[in-house]
């Protein structure tokens, strides 16, 4: 018995060839990162973690890192036009460009993924200072977004060599945003199904939820997504892509405006959504807005919850369940100019799905900021 329960462990460990331990960072590129460090600080409630820029010996371009719990945002601005920030912004708007993941070893990492076909964007590369090392390595994914694996073991410094600690005397108080729970991809037509196989021949994870146009639809657009998880469920890639409507979807006018395929939203997890959430509209972040009659009925489908239900509907949070617990969720409106990339607030109460209850009164929530935008 304990052979096959040792054949079974061995046989699983042998299947998970990129074992990854969460998410690291998320690399922002953006037009001005010193004042999206101060947004991001001010209205999320970040703390300064680490700078980078030409007093530290990077001449081309400067980031800022904030953190929050296990939350981590690094925000990339070039000094000059013509390079591949520069040229990022201009074509992208603000946006994500590097979902960075913790591994134990990230040459091996660029290993496994390569010879699986995937594409190099950085080689194993090793960065040194007095704190120790930190090895990176990374591979392309859809559009121009890519992965880094981030291997930092050895590293006791603040966040990695050639950056240095930054102290602020303006530290706004956190507002309990605690790890990204997932971020979701948005592909151009026909384009989901390659980017599902790409992460499960070239990463190694497994498709766990899908959803056609017949679950995420209204009168006007629809879209299809496939939720990708690795081994250990620690990083989840929901991809979606349009599908047939009467009008422009979320997806395609995300498309249209990021001018390309790219990371329509970061979910971010917190222990307490209605604390959290008041806090993040009383600095002046706005979501959408969920009409009155979803709360008449939402109780009906989801049962008994722990919450009150008048705070839920006076901020707009959603509720939805599965065969585990339940979830609450909210969506805020983009943080860009440009209608493409926002944030998800979500508390887990035991569920480990996505909300597919709320897609029809979130879709219709985002068709009325469509509408008035004129993009529906």
């Amino acid at each position: 018995m304990e052979t096959l329960v040792a054949d079974k462990l061995k046989q699983a460990a042998q299947v998970d060839f990129l074992p990854l331990q969460g998410t690291d960072y998320v690399e922002f590129y953006v037009g001005n990162a010193k004042q999206a460090a101060h947004f991001y600080k001010t209205a999320f409630g970040f703390q300064s973690l680490a700078y980078a820029g030409p007093e530290t010996g990077m001449k081309d371009k400067v980031s800022y890192v904030i953190r929050q719990n296990k939350l981590t945002f690094v925000l990339t601005t070039p000094l000059r036009a013509d390079n591949e920030i520069a040229d990022h912004i201009y074509k992208h708007g603000d946006g994500v460009k590097i979902l960075a993941l913790k591994v134990e070893d990230a040459t091996n990492a660029w290993e496994e993924t390569i010879s699986r076909g995937g594409k190099s964007y950085l080689q194993p590369l090793t960065l040194k200072d007095e704190n120790g090392e930190v090895i990176l390595s990374g591979i392309h994914t859809y559009g121009d977004t890519v992965h880094l694996f981030v291997e930092r073991k050895n590293y006791t410094g603040a966040f990695m060599p050639g950056f240095r600690k930054w102290e602020s005397s303006y530290n706004p108080a956190e507002t309990g945003l605690l790890y990204v729970d997932h971020c979701v991809g948005n592909v151009g037509w026909n384009q989901m199904d390659p980017w599902v196989k790409f992460y499960e021949d070239v990463m190694g994870f497994r498709n766990i939820l899908s959803f056609d146009d017949n679950d995420i639809s209204t009168e006007y657009s629809a879209l299809m997504s496939k939720v990708m998880s690795n081994g250990n469920g620690f990083v989840k890639f929901p991809i979606n892509e349009p599908a047939e409507g009467k009008k422009k979807s979320q997806v395609e006018e995300y498309l249209d405006f990021y001018d390309g395929e790219g990371v329509q939203h970061v979910a971010i997890a917190t222990n307490d959504i209605i604390e959290t959430v008041t806090e993040l509209q009383k600095r002046g972040i706005e979501f959408l807005k969920i009409p009155n009659s979803y709360y008449e009925t939402v109780l009906d489908r989801v049962g008994k919850i722990d919450e009150d239900l008048q705070p839920l509907q006076e901020l707009g949070i959603l509720i939805d369940k599965d065969e585990e617990g339940y979830l609450l969720q909210i969506f805020s409106k983009p943080l860009e100019d440009r209608p493409t990339l926002f944030f998800e607030i979500i508390q887990r109460k035991g569920a480990k799905s996505f909300g597919k209850g709320n897609f029809k009164a979130l879709f219709e929530a985002l068709e009325r900021e469509q509408d008035l935008r004129g993009n529906l």
